[in-house]
């Protein structure tokens, strides 16, 4: 490779390096949840991770998250998502339960607002350690009652996020079937795969990544406030 190839390829390596660089500026900065922001990626470039984006994808999501609100300049003293490990659970613990339709707004304002009526704290991130297992536990009983067990009794620690995930899909699944909208014989893979083209790289789900787990329930979202058109047992193909 030549002096001149060489320098083009380190410039369009570094132009990658800054584009993704922004991305995960720009996910800090709207304070998007995980999987949120692994749909719309997979959504926009079929991929996963950034990393894995050519130049010209990174470009398309850097426009999505521009589109969101996403500024490369912040306004002085514009706040930021709370970042302590408490309101990382409660923010993906709220998102969940606005998949499940429990939460009509599942914007980091309707979270802040409903933190601050349960704990009387004007702002999540200044929530202490007590304050927040208080919140946390309120989300988990709205997830009770929506259907997605909690209880992890017996569960291996390190199995414990793949299990609530794997939970919530089923209990997205159960209602989009009794809405008539996937038929009543459909696995959770058939139900990716047919409904959001979504098809994991293992066939079991309790092989799954919580990555892969995270796409489906947030495509399985979308679908139970849309209400697509429902899907007949004849279309499995």
């Amino acid at each position: 490779m030549n002096q001149y190839a060489t320098a083009r390829f380190d410039g369009a390596r570094q132009r990658r390096r800054v584009l993704i660089a922004k991305v995960h500026v720009a996910i800090k900065q709207l304070g998007l949840a995980d999987d949120d922001y692994r749909a719309m990626l997979f959504r926009i470039t079929g991929r996963m991770s950034a990393g894995e984006c050519t130049e010209e994808q990174l470009v398309l999501v850097i426009d999505e998250l521009k589109a969101k609100g996403f500024s490369a300049k912040p306004k002085a003293g514009a706040p930021r998502a709370a970042d302590h490990p408490g309101a990382m659970k409660a923010r993906a613990l709220w998102i969940s339960l606005h998949h499940l339709g429990v939460v009509r707004d599942g914007r980091e304002s309707a979270l802040e607002a409903f933190a601050r009526r349960q704990l009387g704290c004007d702002k999540l991130q200044w929530a202490n350690q007590s304050q927040m297992y208080l919140l946390i536990e309120a989300l988990k009983k709205m997830a009770e009652r929506a259907g997605w067990s909690q209880d992890l009794s017996g569960v291996p620690a390190a199995r414990s996020v793949q299990v609530l995930k794997h939970r919530l899909c089923d209990a997205l699944l159960a209602k989009l079937k009794d809405a008539d909208l996937a038929p009543r014989d459909w696995r959770l893979g058939d139900a990716a795969w047919r409904l959001a083209g979504i098809r994991p790289g293992e066939p079991s789900p309790l092989f799954w990544s919580a990555s892969e787990f995270d796409l489906i329930a947030a495509a399985f979202g979308r679908l139970l406030r849309e209400g697509p058109r429902p899907v007949s047992a004849g279309e499995i193909g």
